[in-house]
C-alpha cells in the first residue's frame, strides 16, 4: 500500500500496464516507453510522436502495444522496431483514434473519437480488419470487464452496458455502478479503472484536478487569476486584441464549444452539437474565426465577439482544416492542412495558397505584429524545434529554438518570440530585423510555464498579452485529496 515511483519515468504520462503486469507502457519527452516493475532503466521505443500531445495506449499478451499517434492508432512491437498504422481518421464522420485498449482476444480493442453527436464516442476496432464500428455516445473513453461489459461515464455517471461479441454491439440499457464520478475533459477520460479480475476503481466528481486561467509575470510570479477553476480542458486561449477578453476551448458534457471569458462572465459563445475549437480573434476584435467539423470536415467559421448574430461558414473544402492566426491588417488566416502550412486570403478570389509544404510535419503558425514573418514549429531535425520564415515569402528560413520547443508567440512589438521548451519551460528569443534579414538572439528561460498538458509540443496553452503579461492553463488542486473507491468482485445483474 505504499506509493514508490519507478525510476527514470520522471515526466511521464498515460501508463498502460502490460498483459502480464510486469512491466508498464508509458510516454514521455514526446517518445513511447516501457519500464520493466523489477527494475531497470526505462527502454525508449519510437521515434519522437508526431503526435506530441499523446491520447493512450494498450499492450496484449502477444507483445503487441498499439497507441495514438497524430489522431491515428499505431501497433509496435513491445520490444520495439517500426510502428504499422492501424486506423486513421474518417474526415467525414470522426476526427481521431484515442485511449485504445485491447478486448481479451488481443486482436479487437475499443478507442474513444471525438466528434459530433451522431459521430463521437467509443468505437470497436479490430487489427484483422480496417472496418470499426461506433457502440455507443459517451463523454470518455470506455474500459473493458469481463465476462463482456463495456464501462464508461455519461453525464458523470459511470455506466456498464454488456458487448456482444458476435455482433460487435452494446446490448440492453445502461446499467448504473457509480454515480457522480470524475472526468479529465482534455484527455476524454474517466476517473475509473477495472482490472480482468473484475475490480473497479473509481474517483469521485469535484475536488481533484481542474484547470485555471492564471496571469504571471516575466519572472513567473502569479499576478491574478481569469475566471473560476474548470474541470474542462481549456484549450487554445485566445486574448483579444485589447487584452481584456479570451476566448477559449471548453468541453462540457462531450460537447466542445467556444467559450469568452472577461473579468465577470464566463459565456458560451458556440452552440452547436459538432466540435468548435481553435478561436482566433480578427485584429479589431470585432469578430473571432474559429474551425468546426459541423459539416463533417473541420472548416472555417466566424461570428462577431459579441454574439449578436450566428456564424457565418468563410472557408469549406474536403480536407480538414486547422486555423491558427488572423494577420493583423485583417486580410489573412494562416493554418494547416495535413500538417503543411497554408494561408487563407479573406479578400479576392479566396482561394487558399500553400505557405510550406515539405515531408515533415509543419505546426502552429503564427504572424508576426508587422506580417512580414510566420513562427512555426517542425520536427525536420529530427524533433520540434521552433522556425521563421518571411511572409508571403520566398526567402530563408531561421532556426529560434536550440534544443526543442514548441507553440511560439510574438510579443505584441516584434521584438521577442515565445516559446514552450520540450522540458515545460517558457523561453523567450531577441528578434531583431535589418531589412530582410533576421537575427533572433539566444533562447532565455523565463519561468517553468505549468501549463495544465505539462511540457513538450502541445496544443496553445498560454497567450500574450499587449503589456507583457503571459495568460497560462494551469492545473490546480490536488487528486490526492479525492479518495479512490475499490469494488471488489463487481458483478452486474443477471439479464
Amino acid at each position: 500500500m505504499t506509493a514508490q515511483p519507478l525510476a527514470g519515468t520522471e515526466g511521464a504520462t498515460l501508463p498502460f500496464w502490460s498483459a502480464d503486469s510486469r512491466s508498464v507502457g508509458f510516454f514521455a519527452a514526446d517518445v513511447l516507453k516501457r519500464v520493466d516493475i523489477g527494475g531497470g532503466l526505462p527502454q525508449t521505443l519510437t521515434q519522437p510522436l508526431t503526435n506530441a500531445f499523446p491520447f493512450g495506449g494498450t499492450w496484449s499478451s502477444d507483445g503487441t502495444i498499439l497507441f495514438n499517434r497524430g489522431g491515428s492508432l499505431f501497433r509496435i512491437a513491445a520490444s520495439g522496431g517500426n510502428a504499422a498504422p492501424v486506423t486513421n481518421p474518417d474526415v467525414r464522420s470522426r476526427t481521431s483514434s484515442l485511449h485504445p485498449q485491447f478486448l481479451p482476444d488481443g486482436r479487437q480493442f475499443l478507442f474513444y473519437s471525438v466528434g459530433g453527436a451522431d459521430t463521437g464516442g467509443i468505437y470497436l476496432g479490430s487489427l484483422d480488419a480496417p472496418a470499426v464500428r461506433r457502440l455507443t455516445a459517451a463523454d470518455t473513453a470506455g474500459l473493458y470487464v469481463p465476462p463482456g461489459w463495456v464501462l464508461y461515464v455519461r453525464q458523470e455517471r459511470l455506466v456498464a452496458r454488456r458487448l456482444d461479441p458476435l455482433s460487435g454491439e452494446l446490448t440492453g440499457d445502461p446499467v448504473t455502478v457509480a454515480d457522480s464520478v470524475g472526468q479529465d475533459a482534455a484527455r476524454f477520460v474517466g476517473a475509473f479503472s477495472v482490472s480482468a479480475a473484475g475490480l473497479v476503481a473509481y474517483r469521485s466528481a469535484g475536488g481533484g484536478i481542474r484547470r485555471q486561467l492564471t496571469w504571471f509575470d516575466r519572472s513567473g510570479k502569479v499576478i491574478s487569476t481569469l475566471g473560476a477553476p474548470d474541470e474542462s480542458n481549456l484549450f487554445d486561449p485566445a486574448l483579444s486584441p485589447d487584452g481584456r477578453r479570451v476566448a477559449v476551448e471548453r468541453t462540457m458534457q462531450g460537447n466542445t464549444d467556444i467559450w469568452i471569458i472577461d473579468g465577470v462572465r464566463t459565456t458560451r459563445f458556440t452552440f452547436d452539437a459538432g466540435v468548435d475549437f481553435s478561436p482566433v480573434w480578427s485584429p479589431d476584435g470585432s469578430r473571432v474565426a474559429f474551425q468546426s467539423n459541423r459539416k463533417g470536415t473541420h472548416d472555417f467559421y466566424e461570428k462577431p465577439s459579441n454574439g449578436a448574430t450566428g456564424e457565418e461558414l468563410i472557408f469549406e473544402s474536403g480536407e480538414n482544416q486547422t486555423v491558427s492566426d488572423w494577420s493583423r491588417d485583417g486580410r489573412f488566416l494562416i493554418g494547416m492542412i495535413n500538417l503543411d502550412l497554408w494561408v487563407w486570403p479573406l479578400d479576392g478570389d479566396r482561394n487558399p495558397t500553400v505557405f510550406l509544404n515539405t515531408k515533415f510535419d509543419e505546426r502552429g503558425p503564427h504572424f508576426s505584429p508587422d506580417g512580414r514573418w510566420v513562427s512555426y514549429h517542425s520536427n525536420e531535425s529530427g524533433q520540434y524545434e521552433v522556425y521563421v520564415r518571411p511572409f508571403p515569402g520566398p526567402g530563408g528560413q531561421w532556426q529560434i529554438s536550440t534544443a526543442g520547443g514548441s507553440t511560439a508567440r510574438w510579443r505584441h512589438d516584434g521584438r521577442e518570440l515565445y516559446y514552450v521548451s520540450l522540458d515545460g519551460n517558457l523561453m523567450a528569443v531577441p528578434m531583431t530585423t535589418q531589412g530582410g534579414t533576421l537575427e533572433p538572439g539566444t533562447p532565455m528561460e523565463l519561468f517553468r510555464i505549468r501549463s495544465a498538458l505539462g511540457g513538450g509540443v502541445v496544443r496553445g496553452q498560454y497567450a500574450v498579452a499587449p503589456d507583457g503579461r503571459f495568460l497560462v492553463n494551469v492545473t490546480t488542486g490536488d487528486s490526492t485529496s479525492v479518495p479512490i473507491t475499490l469494488l471488489l468482485n463487481w458483478k452486474p445483474p443477471a439479464k
